[in-house]
């Protein structure tokens, strides 16, 4: 199925969509993206998934076939189905950039549009921004825990389909990571791409001495052997042995992959086998479920690796695999809406998010008030879209990537740890807490 497609929903928001036109109801609607609660521990999250979303919302038709489908479904009256044939998006969207930091209880997503495209575009919005935030925002945590190493996402043999892998790597690139293993992220997003051996490269060879000469021949300029296969030990004896040979043809081995066993320990044995044999240059790669835990304790205990394969537990966000998270109605036909349902009540109207910095750079707050009543900093939520079309270039993804970058420059040094913290919530202004004291006065 498509990306773009209309069905790629849940059947609720078609029910619905059925209704309000039963009761004319297409009136202007304000829904908003956020983050209900913090994982447990975490200090901070990355807004992520913009850019997908807005090449969801400004691509979005409707394919007769699909219109076809529905009518032979049954479910619907054919007037209705009918009436979605000229649906596209045409409102407004308002957004923290990607590579924002940013904390539960803000909106980092607003959409304003007529109540029938709002409602629709409901489950992409949360699949797309969901997925690529709780991933970059576990990712950035690895990126703090190995600072100045290589990282490489390895993710998308274990991520929950394909469409996952690719945007994962992304998730993953705009984190911090230097790179990823999946060849279709390098061509979608521009990210560079790593690569090694496996461990039937070797397997399919008579030996492994063998094998690791014919893979430096094929990849001269690039290449990086799996040594664990067997024993690690003795194959790092190999691969000197070959270098000091190949040397003489002008070949190298540029560094040597350790995917199994106690990788901090072998690491350490690998480096002194290579660079008592006059190979320093030769670099040392490790993988193996690892994530910000791992490297945190292989970085302190000062292990001689360069560079990190990360996959499964980043990919899948292993110790936090989603995040509590709403799209809500926050105000219909010019009226603020507010929901206050046990543990799920939201602030109502339209909302935004002003940051303060100090003249020291140093963070003092978020406080999240009403669009016009604007308070002392910087609002984060810019516009994005108008009228269905985009009003301004969105960041590359290299510019989101420097951005998180000067956003943990700011962020204290508490938050940033990977050992548990308590996160702090936003400021609520007074004029937003008088409008939620109306709206509950009177319903």
């Amino acid at each position: 199925m498509a990306a773009q497609s209309l069905l790629l929903t849940d059947l609720y928001e078609l029910t619905m969509l059925e209704a309000y036109r039963a009761e004319g109801m297409n009136g202007c609607a304000t829904f908003e993206f956020f983050i209900r609660a913090m994982p447990a521990g975490r200090g901070f999250l990355v807004a992520a998934g913009l850019a997908q979303l807005v090449d969801y919302l400004t691509t979005l038709r409707v394919d007769p076939d699909e219109l076809a489908w529905l009518a032979a479904s049954g479910r619907f009256d054919a007037a209705f189905v009918d009436s979605l044939s000229d649906l596209a998006f045409t409102g407004d969207v308002d957004a923290m950039p990607e590579g924002t930091v940013f904390f539960a209880d803000e909106p980092i997503v607003r959409v304003t549009a007529p109540l029938r495209e709002a409602q629709l575009v409901e489950s992409r919005a949360i699949n797309l921004l969901h997925f690529e935030t709780l991933v970059a925002s576990k990712a950035v945590r690895c990126a703090l825990a190995a600072p100045g190493r290589t990282l490489v996402d390895f993710g998308l043999r274990r991520a929950h389909g394909a469409e996952a892998g690719l945007l994962s790597a992304r998730a993953t690139y705009l984190a911090g990571f230097t790179g990823t293993a999946t060849v279709a992220a390098g061509r979608a997003f521009g990210i560079p791409v790593f690569g090694t051996m496996a461990h039937s490269y070797v397997q399919a060879h008579a030996d492994e001495a063998g094998a690791f000469e014919a893979f430096v021949r094929a990849r001269p300029r690039n290449a990086t052997l799996l040594i664990d296969t067997y024993d690690t030990e003795r194959a790092a004896h190999r691969v000197v042995a070959l270098a000091r040979r190949l040397a003489a043809e002008g070949l190298a081995v540029q560094g040597v992959r350790i995917d199994s066993g106690d990788l901090g320990a072998l690491a350490v044995r690998v480096r002194a086998i290579l660079d008592d044999d006059g190979f320093p240059g030769i670099t040392i790669f490790a993988s193996g479920n690892l994530d910000e835990y791992r490297l945190r304790d292989l970085v302190r205990a000062g292990a001689p690796i360069d560079g990190f394969g990360v996959g499964t537990r980043v990919n899948t966000s292993a110790d936090a695999p989603y995040l509590d998270c709403g799209y809500k109605l926050q105000e219909y036909d010019g009226v603020p809406r507010r929901k206050r349902s046990a543990a799920k009540a939201t602030w109502p109207g339209r909302k935004q998010v002003c940051r303060r910095i100090d003249a020291e750079g140093r963070w003092q707050g978020d406080v999240v008030t009403l669009v016009d009543d604007p308070v002392d900093g910087t609002p984060l939520l810019q516009p994005v879209v108008r009228g269905g079309r985009l009003v301004t270039a969105l960041p590359s993804l290299e510019e989101s990537r420097a951005r998180l970058q000067r956003e943990l420059g700011w962020l204290p040094a508490a938050l940033k740890s990977i050992d548990p913290v308590a996160p702090p919530g936003p400021e609520i202004s007074p004029s937003l807490v008088r409008l939620a004291e109306a709206i509950d006065a009177r319903t």
